[in-house]
């Protein structure tokens, strides 16, 4: 079964207390949570101090996604948001192992975030230290996109490389998931699924977490 990851970055936020609860009495698995910057991409979203209020809120694991620069400087705070998963960008890294080591040192699992543009082949020498490779399937900043279709290329390339080193790297897929593409995700390869619009936006979020749970 796959792992549903709704995205809060489509929540309500002047009901969040309300959206964290729905999500408790789903088949969520995770709280996806968007941070950005306004520089790494065009849009900021949210921070620290609403992660703190959600980590207050659930028991579910929270996966933290940073579209940020220079995110070595805030792992630590992220930690202490209340952090699980810390995910960054290979395209924002300089040092990218470095910045996985230094997330696993603090207690978090350790994400690599790829945008459409960047070829998995990249990731061959660093791949051993991800627990969770993240692949944007729509060009960060923005929720609502469509998926694009080369990302289906993209898992199976991955898959593979995973596969080969014998590894228990998770594959997350992040942008664009409805419950009409979710099933060739999966076939492909994935086993997290990032759903904002298609949860949030839907006429039953928790029937719509249940139908993507049971793909």
């Amino acid at each position: 079964m796959p792992i549903i990851a709704p995205s809060l970055l489509s929540a309500d936020f002047l009901n969040l207390q309300k959206d964290c609860a729905m999500l408790n009495e789903s088949q969520a698995d995770w709280f996806h949570l968007d941070v950005m910057d306004g520089r790494f991409v065009p849009n900021i979203s949210f921070g620290l101090p609403v992660i703190e209020h959600i980590r207050k809120a659930t028991t579910k694991i929270c996966d933290v996604h940073l579209m940020i620069e220079e995110p070595g400087l805030y792992a630590e705070a992220f930690k202490k948001a209340g952090a699980d998963v810390l995910t960054v960008h290979i395209e924002a890294c300089t040092h990218l192992h470095r910045n996985l080591q230094q997330i696993k040192s603090l207690g978090m699992r350790a994400g690599i975030a790829v945008n459409p543009h960047t070829p998995v082949h990249l990731l061959s020498d660093i791949l051993q230290e991800a627990d969770l490779v993240c692949l944007m399937s729509v060009n960060p900043g923005f929720g609502g996109q469509q998926f694009i279709p080369h990302t289906i290329d993209k898992i199976k390339t991955l898959k593979k490389m995973i596969q080969d080193k014998n590894l228990a790297t998770l594959i997350e897929i992040d942008g664009g998931v409805t419950l009409d593409n979710a099933p060739a995700i999966l076939k492909a390869g994935a086993d997290v699924l990032v759903a904002g619009n298609t949860v949030f936006k839907s006429a039953d979020p928790i029937a719509t977490i249940a139908a993507l749970k049971a793909l």
